[in-house]
């Protein structure tokens, strides 16, 4: 009981997560497959322990600041500002675009790639800057692309089969429909070292990205990554940029020691 009911509020703490201006309680108790009633007690208890609020006008239920607050609060005690962003600050100056850190959570198989910290290195002109937090897509990104490349088939297969294969008239027209082109994309980016991709995840967008490795055991504990439009980032820059991606890469992977999100020990405050 009390694990489908801690499933139930993790559930819906990322239903909420992904509806910013806030969900009716139906559509709640519908998308968590469960009774109004119930589902109207959950967001209750949420509520109550101040990570969700009713807006008074709509009555919808949306997330308040605490969970960011907890999420940043961990991001800062785990040392991954001291470590990573005077290296992204530095990739971003050099480049002169977005760079992106990604870190592998959980255990196998049901592990996940989560974007973590940025730094925009695009003064003026077009610039790309989503969001931090969520998780990559695996099956069309560059980030998603770096890390699988690391896996054997099998595991890389698993891991873009559990999250499903993205699809939507939101993708760029290079964005792999099928398992079969997912592996060519994984294949490419391990002859590479890194991975590169042009108008896939979204159109007009392109990307290279390379895996944050443990420097004793090699496991892929982060991807890093450049990403800018693609009429400034072309194939030819971008094989460019590829060696100061390796070197960022390599320098984060050695300071992962000082790093509790990276598996290692986290500075103390």
């Amino acid at each position: 009981m009390a694990g489908s009911l801690l499933s139930r509020a993790f559930g819906a703490l990322e239903l909420l997560a992904n509806h910013p201006q806030g969900i009716a309680l139906q559509d709640v108790a519908d998308s968590l497959n469960i009774p109004k009633s119930a589902a109207h007690r959950l967001l209750a208890s949420l509520v109550e322990y101040g990570y969700v609020r009713q807006d008074t006008a709509s009555a919808h239920y949306m997330l308040t600041m605490r969970l960011l607050t907890v999420a940043l609060g961990f991001l800062a005690r785990s040392g991954i500002n001291d470590i990573a962003q005077p290296l992204m600050d530095r990739l971003a100056t050099s480049t002169g675009e977005l760079v992106r850190l990604s870190v592998i959570e959980g255990d196998p198989p049901n592990q996940s790639q989560v974007w973590v910290g940025k730094a925009q290195g695009a003064q003026q002109g077009l610039r790309y800057d989503p969001d931090m937090g969520r998780a990559a897509p695996l099956s069309c990104t560059s980030t998603g692309f770096a890390w699988l490349a690391c896996l054997s088939d099998e595991d890389a297969l698993q891991l873009v089969s559990r999250q499903g294969i993205a699809l939507g008239p939101e993708l760029g027209r290079n964005a792999p429909r099928t398992l079969k082109e997912v592996l060519s994309c994984i294949e490419l980016a391990r002859e590479r070292g890194y991975a590169m991709v042009t108008d896939c995840s979204e159109p007009g967008l392109a990307a290279i990205a390379t895996a944050v490795k443990h420097p004793v055991t090699k496991a892929v504990i982060g991807v890093l990554s450049v990403s800018g439009p693609s009429a400034r980032l072309t194939e030819e820059r971008m094989q460019a940029l590829a060696p100061e991606l390796l070197k960022t890469a390599e320098e984060l992977g050695l300071g992962y020691q000082n790093s509790s999100l990276f598996g290692g020990r986290a500075r103390s405050h």
